[in-house]
């Protein structure tokens, strides 16, 4: 058994609001938040990016490290989640959806994307990279899952993505999100071979080393989950927690995924 500190616990946020109806558990109010961040580096944690809690881990480092993500890049990461970062002294990375950026809403959602705030727009994601701690990734180009995707459209939805990510904000672009965590071993190529030496998924549990870094696993953290049951989970002692996320994400990925997928046949 891989000993605790040695296994990199990685949280998966979304938007940093309050939002009802199916889709509730992709929102975690900003005093919420607050509180998570602070429970887990009152425990000892150190909050970071995910590359950098990666490239600790590949030296082999002891430290009790959490790797903090959000995804899509909702325009509240800016307003309420950067501040809450800079309060707890956490760094994360920020995978953002480049071609939903320019502060319209997250057409992927359907008819819950007004609930979910605007997207940063690229002066505003560029602000973001200037944050320190804050780490820049991939979030593809359109917000579609991959793995049923043409090698050709493919690799244009990645490559396309990741190289105005570097050109426009002129930082180095590591880590990928694949959009609603599918992914298999064609888009893993992909994703390496445009400039990605990490990639995440959602999987609800903890990464190992010797793990592939293109499959890195994360849990997300629920509105209804305090400090303490966050530092539970992430300490090992919140196992009983574990299939209380897994069911109460499984509806909402599930509708996510099938109005994606209706949104990518009309893209096109």
């Amino acid at each position: 058994m891989t000993p605790a500190w040695r296994a990199l616990p990685a949280l998966m946020y979304h938007s940093v609001s309050a939002v009802g109806g199916p889709l509730r558990d992709l929102a975690v109010p900003p005093q919420r938040l607050a509180e998570q961040l602070h429970a887990l580096s009152g425990a000892g944690y150190r909050l970071t990016g995910l590359t950098e809690a990666l490239d600790a881990l590949s030296t082999g480092s002891t430290e009790k490290m959490v790797a903090v993500t959000f995804d899509d890049g909702y325009r509240d990461f800016l307003t309420a989640g950067v501040p809450a970062l800079r309060a707890a002294g956490a760094g994360a990375t920020l995978y953002a959806s480049v071609g939903h950026l320019g502060g319209g809403h997250a057409g992927w959602l359907g008819e819950w994307a007004p609930a979910f705030g605007p997207m940063l727009t690229w002066h505003e994601l560029a602000e973001v990279a200037t944050v320190p701690g804050i780490e820049i990734g991939n979030h593809s180009l359109i917000h579609q899952p991959l793995d049923v995707l043409g090698h050709a459209e493919l690799r244009d939805q990645v490559i396309r993505s990741h190289d105005e990510l570097e050109q426009r904000l002129q930082v180095k672009v590591r880590s990928f999100a694949y959009p609603h965590g599918y992914n298999s071993r064609q888009v893993r190529d992909v994703v390496a071979a445009a400039g990605h030496d990490n990639a995440t998924e959602v999987g609800r549990r903890m990464h190992t080393p010797g793990e592939r870094r293109l499959a890195v696993p994360r849990f997300q953290p629920a509105p209804g989950h305090t400090g303490a049951d966050l530092v539970a989970i992430v300490d090992g002692a919140g196992s009983a927690l574990v299939p209380q996320l897994k069911r109460l994400a499984q509806p909402g990925w599930r509708m996510v995924r099938r109005m994606a997928r209706k949104a990518g046949r009309n893209l096109t």
